[in-house]
C-alpha cells in the first residue's frame, strides 16, 4: 500500500479539556499536518490563536496549515494555508504559500482546485458526522470517483474514524482529514495509533 497520511482539523468547540494542550498533544504526533480552521472566529482572533498554535507546531517540528485567512498566514509567515474553494477562486497571490489545500465536494471541483494552484484537496463529506447534521453524506463511491480523476491528493473528509477509514484507504484517497476523533479521544497517541492499525 502507498503512504496514507492524516490531517488533523481543528474544532476548539468540541475539544476535550484545555485546547492548546491538546494542539500540543497532537503536534507530537507523526500527522501530515494540523489544520487550524476554527471559522467562527474574526480575523484578528484567529490572528492572536494562530501565534499561539504556529509557536506549539514549530515546537514540535509539526505542520501548521492555517485556515480561510491569507492576511493572518502571510502576516505570521505561515507556509501553508487551506481555503474554500470559493476563497481559492477569488485570492489572486498564492505564491507566498508552499502549499495550499481547498475543500472540494466533486470532481469539477477538484479539477477547478488544480486549475487554480492548489496542492492538495479535501474531498467530502464521506460518512455521516455532526459536523454537517441532517446533510446526507457522499459516501464512499463519491471518494472513489474524485480520488480517481482529481490531478491533486485527495483526502477524506467528514464522519472519517477508527473503524472505517480503511474504506478511504480502499477507495483510493491519500489521506484523511479527521476532527472530532483527535479533538474528543481521551488520548490523541492511542487514537493515533489505532487509526494507523486500521489502515495497514
Amino acid at each position: 500500500m502507498s503512504k496514507f497520511d492524516i490531517l488533523c482539523v481543528t474544532n476548539r468547540h468540541i475539544c476535550k479539556g484545555d485546547f492548546l494542550s491538546r494542539i500540543e498533544q497532537i503536534a507530537k504526533l507523526p500527522l501530515k499536518g494540523i489544520i487550524l480552521r476554527e471559522k467562527d472566529l474574526d480575523e484578528s482572533e484567529y490572528l492572536k490563536l494562530a501565534e499561539q498554535v504556529l509557536d506549539i507546531c514549530k515546537k514540535h517540528n509539526a505542520r501548521c496549515i492555517l485556515h480561510t485567512y491569507t492576511d493572518v498566514a502571510r502576516k505570521l509567515r505561515a507556509d501553508a494555508i487551506h481555503l474554500p474553494l470559493s476563497l481559492l477562486q477569488s485570492s489572486s497571490e498564492l505564491c507566498d504559500f508552499s502549499e495550499v489545500g481547498a475543500s472540494c465536494h466533486s470532481t469539477d471541483d477538484a479539477l477547478k482546485a488544480h486549475r487554480l494552484g492548489a496542492s492538495y484537496i479535501t474531498a467530502g463529506h464521506v460518512f455521516t458526522t455532526e459536523c454537517k447534521k441532517g446533510v446526507p453524506p457522499r459516501g464512499i463511491a463519491f471518494l472513489n470517483d474524485i480520488s480517481t480523476q482529481s490531478p491533486l491528493p485527495v483526502y477524506a473528509i467528514g464522519g472519517i474514524n477508527a473503524d472505517n477509514i480503511a474504506k478511504s484507504v480502499t477507495a483510493g484517497a491519500n489521506g484523511a482529514a479527521i476532527m472530532s476523533g483527535f479533538m474528543c479521544c481521551p488520548d490523541p497517541e492511542s487514537y493515533f495509533d489505532k487509526l494507523k492499525t486500521n489502515i495497514q
